[in-house]
């Protein structure tokens, strides 16, 4: 097994606190994650001993664990506790992404059914040595068959591990050999990438879907607040495939993947083919005021 950084063969994984090695580290048969992909989850970056918008991703497993009426789930200072512990007994300060996991639990017995939870919420916080998994230089993309969930069927706003959705949207991608897939809604209308927002330049202001069929994302937020900020126009809208082809420069948000240019779209090259002024203005103000605002560790950073 080779590991796209070597240092994460020793890692230390937390599961309802405990400190585990990553080959001893497991939940059990009878939990909902495996039972029916029955868990929430953030994804996370620490920027130099500063964890970008903590408060909010904890807010929102929270908010998508009540939506899926999940019973004992632990308070933010609980989740904060085992983040700070897990990271400081990797000796992590820097260049970490971190995957939080709130499952519905263990169940008494194999079935869909919450009443058979009976133990409370199992906590998983993973943290990795993980740099963006896009290059920042760009990417190509597709156009997914598969279209984004509704709040009519799965609503994207709860952010689940049920993630077949996306997954088969990659399974797309893949097989076109592009770098990832863009994802409509019902209507046809650009919702976001399979696990980016998604925003477009046109004459200077920033374009970017609605949230009606799409997350909405922490770092999309931190794109909007940075433009604020730098007099940068954006707009919320239905944005159809056409807007997309005929844009002078997309790119996407996410903490996976922070900002990527999107060059080329089902074969068609946007604007020049390479990342765009306002997109590389983005790319370099956005780590910076991730750290700003992100959330101090309680610990120093590690002696190398």
């Amino acid at each position: 097994m080779k590991l796209p950084d070597k240092r994460n063969k020793n890692i230390l994984i937390s599961i309802n606190g405990e400190l585990l090695p990553r080959n001893e580290a497991k939940v059990s048969v009878f939990d909902s994650s495996v039972q029916g992909g029955d868990a929430v989850w953030e994804g996370l970056r620490v920027y130099k001993g500063r964890i970008a918008a903590l408060n909010e991703h904890l807010i929102r497993l929270q908010n998508s664990a009540k939506a899926l009426a999940f019973d004992s789930v632990p308070s933010s200072d609980d989740i904060r506790k085992a983040i700070f512990s897990t990271l400081e007994a990797n000796g992590m300060w820097d260049e970490t992404h971190i995957r939080l996991t709130l499952t519905r639990g263990e169940k008494v017995t194999s079935g869909m059914n919450p009443k058979l939870n009976q133990k409370g919420c199992t906590l998983i916080v993973l943290a990795e040595w993980k740099p963006p998994v896009y290059s920042n230089t760009g990417i190509t993309v597709i156009t997914s068959s598969i279209r984004r969930n509704s709040p009519q069927h799965l609503d994207s706003k709860i952010h689940h591990n049920n993630l077949l959705n996306n997954i088969l949207a990659v399974i797309e991608a893949n097989t076109a050999n592009v770098d990832s897939a863009v994802m409509l809604d019902a209507y046809g209308f650009i919702s976001e990438t399979n696990d980016t927002n998604i925003f477009l330049v046109r004459d200077n202001v920033i374009l970017t879907p609605t949230t009606d069929s799409c997350l909405p994302g922490l770092t999309r937020q931190m794109i909007l607040e940075i433009a604020a900020e730098e007099g940068i126009l954006t707009q919320e809208k239905n944005l159809s495939l056409t807007d997309l082809y005929s844009a002078d420069e997309v790119f996407t948000s996410g903490t996976m993947g922070e900002i990527t240019p999107i060059l080329k779209a089902d074969g068609r090259d946007i604007g020049k083919g390479k990342a765009g002024v306002i997109t590389k203005r983005i790319q370099k103000l956005h780590s910076s005021f991730a750290y700003k605002t992100g959330e101090p560790v309680p610990f120093k950073e590690p002696t190398k």
